[in-house]
């Protein structure tokens, strides 16, 4: 579901402006709607966050459908038809409602690494709120910022009250020197298997 509600939101809010959608998390907000805290890269290299407030509205042809429908016999099939093809016509619709640059962000903060909380703050010329909608979506959030701050801001960018294992490169990711490590004791294992299954000559 998330993958098509990506494509969807590139293709009608980000592609227009040539723009590439990174990464997004559904977040809480007061007014109506589905909100989206999205991070994307503009043409020209500059990553941005944005919040994207969704809601149903009508297609542009849905004025012609009402009016061809009003021409046509009151039937009761007629009638559950014009419902159907109504309600067909409803679409998610997305607007930003805030823009900032992550070159600006000067601060991340997860309020309490100790705690399950879906909320952080982002420190920009204000510090702006946000609650996602689990822990995990805030931390997918954190590694896509630190990872797109590192290679488009070249800095590291400043997180406080956040599990660092959980931010940075774990085990899983290995580095070059811990992959040659890792090939050592792989060969030493498979030589030690090849030794045991050798026959013993008896005297």
């Amino acid at each position: 579901m998330s993958s098509l509600l990506r494509k969807e939101m590139q293709r009608m809010l980000f592609r227009p402006e040539g723009q590439k959608l990174q990464k997004f998390i559904e977040i809480h907000e007061a007014t109506p709607g589905r909100h989206f805290l999205c991070v994307y890269v503009t043409k020209t290299k500059e990553v941005q966050l944005c919040v994207v407030r969704s809601q149903k509205s009508l297609y542009s042809g849905s004025n012609k459908l009402q009016n061809s429908q009003k021409s046509q016999n009151s039937g009761s099939k007629k009638k559950l038809k014009s419902q159907f093809c109504l309600s067909s016509c409803l679409e998610d619709s997305y607007l930003r409602t805030e823009v900032w640059l992550l070159q600006d962000l000067t601060l991340l903060d997860g309020r309490d690494p100790d705690v399950d909380d879906p909320c952080f703050l982002m420190h920009f010329s204000t510090v702006r709120s946000v609650t996602a909608f689990s822990c995990s979506a805030k931390y997918c959030m954190a590694r896509a910022l630190v990872a797109l701050s590192d290679k488009h801001c070249g800095r590291p960018l400043t997180l406080v009250n956040y599990d660092l294992a959980y931010i940075s490169s774990s085990s899983i990711y290995l580095n070059r020197g811990d992959c040659v490590v890792l090939m050592q004791i792989c060969f030493y294992a498979a030589n030690l298997v090849c030794l045991s299954l050798c026959p013993v000559p008896l005297d």
